[in-house]
């Protein structure tokens, strides 16, 4: 089915870290044609509902470049509002990373994350994930630097990835045309330790087995292990 790669294998992977003098974490994160570019602020201050509870706080936001596909899109700005896809990416973004995140050894203060897709072709939220990741823990060694914090604030690395099933076969890591084909389509986020942050599984019109489920699954674990091993080897 695939010209250029077996069922089994990602794309070609790439994170470049520190591509932006000012953010206090950068990364840009490549999954085939996808590219999406991660930056973090540290932020002082917490949202009001953590006032005084010792806990920081990570979020994210994520939006896509009017030319980031085949077609330009307007700005969403231009239009006044998010759209559902764009809030429901963003809040598993951040869910994502604070999920390996100590936030009372944080202390009160919140880490954010932009994550802006220069260039589309499916897994657009898990390649941001994935380098939002690199772009946080640039910003936490930042933090521990210039405060001395001694305690541990990154519990574990973290990656995502997308697989699905095309014609009764699963693939890991689809691109866009795949995407648009796929009978199931599933996202995974899971740490280096092997425990699931979150995990997304739709049949399109179609039911699967939950022998199919384990396929995917295996898949997405192979997948992740991969990304974290590129994470590991960028960071060290």
């Amino acid at each position: 089915m695939r010209k250029d790669r077996s069922f089994n294998q990602m794309r070609k992977i790439s994170f470049e870290k520190n591509v932006n003098i000012h953010a206090d974490g950068s990364c840009l994160v490549k999954f085939g044609n996808t590219h999406v570019l991660c930056l973090a602020t540290i932020d002082e201050k917490v949202p009001h509902w953590l006032k005084n509870t010792g806990k920081g706080w990570v979020t994210a936001e994520y939006g896509m470049l009017p030319r980031s596909t085949n077609t330009r899109m307007d700005r969403e700005a231009a239009k006044g509002k998010q759209s559902g896809r764009t809030q429901e990416i963003q809040r598993l973004i951040g869910r994502s990373l604070r999920s390996i995140i100590d936030l009372a050894n944080l202390g009160e203060r919140q880490i954010k994350i932009d994550c802006d897709v220069i260039q589309a072709d499916g897994g657009t939220r898990t390649a941001s994930i994935s380098g939002g990741f690199v772009a946080l823990f640039l910003a936490i060694e930042k933090i521990k630097k210039n405060y001395n914090i001694q305690k541990p604030i990154i519990k574990n690395f973290i990656g995502a990835v997308s697989a699905g099933i095309i014609d009764n076969k699963p693939l890991l890591d689809l691109d866009y045309n795949e995407d648009s084909m796929a009978e199931v389509d599933a996202n995974f986020v899971i740490c280096n330790s092997g425990e699931i942050s979150e995990i997304q599984v739709t049949g399109e019109e179609y039911f699967f087995s939950d022998n199919q489920y384990n396929d995917l699954f295996g898949l997405a674990q192979k997948g992740i292990k991969e990304i974290i091993d590129h994470q590991k080897k960028i960071l060290e």
